[in-house]
């Protein structure tokens, strides 16, 4: 913590507030004793200006547009890497030696297979059931099929046994779930297929139908997840670290998350993209029509996939992704439509001074939702597939928030309330 202080000046009384400063200069004012020292709170509603905790894990300067996980910048990590090396690095915090990668691929493989019982589950979700719903009841229930893991060793430093098995799981689970969804057989995973190729076999593969795996649809998967793995304090990580503090464990933490993750303002944003595009190719690619509503001030209507809460420059992996696109449409040889409306919109946007001067560039979900579309992945595991992408972050960002010296801190924020103060009581006779 800095030596600096700033003053807060309350009712002619002036009270220093600590300053706390990042690694990357980033600085905040230390308000935990604010109430006690003043009687007053902060109002932040959607904690734009709150920071919750400190963090190792991921760096994000939203004016630069720079994401690191561990010190890496995202680009590296994306070329150079497979999903599960970068989940290694968010566990742990060091990428890991060939020995270190052969074992956890080994433990990948290990566990991969969910208990039997809980197959049984799928047979009494109702018909269409969402895959949303079917993954986080499953890594719910996973705490009482295996107990525990609670209470193994960790042989890694930051790696448990129990983060291994749930990465491994949570694949096959997600799988399982769009089988269930379209009434296909279950296709278990195979120990010669790697993490990504794996999932893509237990999705794709069909009795007297044999799904082939196409390595550049592996690359594009591994690289989607990578770009998904982290993402600082978002909406569905704060709620695993608040529902974490209250002391539940992994299991019913990250099925919250899943939760939060659910809603269409946060992992949902790449399936209203799709349908965005959908609507202006049918609407005979009426461009003009679509960014007159989206600029009209009387119109709620908005562009899907275009801005960002924090960068306020390019997403920088909104241009790793729109390269996967091309390379995986192109060696596919998938004519999709879409990609073109994609484009085009892009490019005017883009050269749009009302959406520049807003800081209105693509993100990450703008091409994401057009890859999984060529993979042969449909809209309603589109969530589903971000959940499996953060699914390393958020086990690393529930592990720091429990090893920190915070961590006997339950998440209990405070509300300015509005209501009537107090109402004499009448009994239900005399009220008429």
């Amino acid at each position: 913590m800095s030596q600096q202080k700033a003053q807060l000046t309350i009712e002619g009384k002036v009270y220093d507030l600590p300053i706390i400063e990042g690694t990357a200069g980033e600085k905040a004012l230390d308000i935990r004793s604010l109430m006690r020292d003043t009687g007053y709170i902060t109002f932040d509603s959607g904690y734009m200006n709150t920071g919750s905790c400190e963090s190792c894990i991921t760096y994000l300067d939203g004016d630069k547009g720079i994401l690191r996980y561990r010190g890496y910048d995202i680009a590296d990590l994306a070329e150079n890497c497979v999903f599960i090396e970068v989940a290694y690095l968010l566990l742990t915090g060091e990428l890991p030696t060939k020995a270190e990668l052969d074992q956890f691929k080994y433990d990948m493989t290990r566990y991969a297979l969910i208990h039997e019982d809980m197959i049984h589950f799928f047979d009494h979700f109702p018909p269409n059931s969402s895959p949303m719903s079917i993954l986080s009841t499953m890594v719910a229930t996973m705490h009482d099929f295996y107990p525990e893991m609670d209470l193994e060793e960790d042989p890694y430093g930051g790696l448990t046994t129990t983060t291994a098995r749930l990465l491994s799981k949570i694949r096959t689970t997600a799988a399982f779930s769009y089988k269930k969804n379209i009434g296909h057989p279950l296709v278990y995973p195979r120990p010669d297929l790697s993490y990504c190729a794996n999932f893509l076999n237990m999705m794709f593969d069909r009795p007297n139908m044999p799904y082939t795996v196409e390595p550049v649809a592996v690359i594009a998967l591994n690289k989607l997840l990578i770009l998904h793995a982290d993402h600082e304090q978002n909406c569905s990580t704060s709620t695993v670290r608040l529902v974490g503090s209250a002391g539940v464990g992994l299991y019913p933490s990250i099925s919250a998350g899943i939760h939060a993750l659910w809603g269409p303002a946060h992992g949902g944003a790449n399936a209203a993209v799709m349908l965005m595009l959908e609507r202006i190719y049918r609407d005979g690619k009426n461009y003009d029509k679509y960014i007159a509503m989206a600029k009209d001030p009387n119109n709620p209507y908005r562009l899907s996939g275009f801005g960002h809460r924090v960068y306020k420059t390019y997403d920088p992996r909104a241009k790793l992704i729109k390269e996967v696109c091309t390379a995986v449409l192109e060696t596919l040889n998938v004519k999709d439509p879409l990609l073109e409306v994609a484009q085009e919109l892009e490019y005017r946007v883009s050269n749009d001074d009302y959406f520049v001067s807003r800081n209105l560039y693509p993100n990450v979900d703008f091409y994401s939702g057009i890859i999984y579309r060529a993979l042969g992945i449909p809209t309603n595991m589109f969530t589903v597939m971000f959940a499996l992408g953060r699914l390393p972050g958020w086990i690393a960002q529930w592990q720091e928030m429990n090893s920190s010296k915070d961590s006997s801190r339950i998440g209990r924020p405070r509300q300015v309330y509005q209501g009537v103060v107090s109402r004499p009581f009448s009994k239900i006779e005399d009220r008429g």
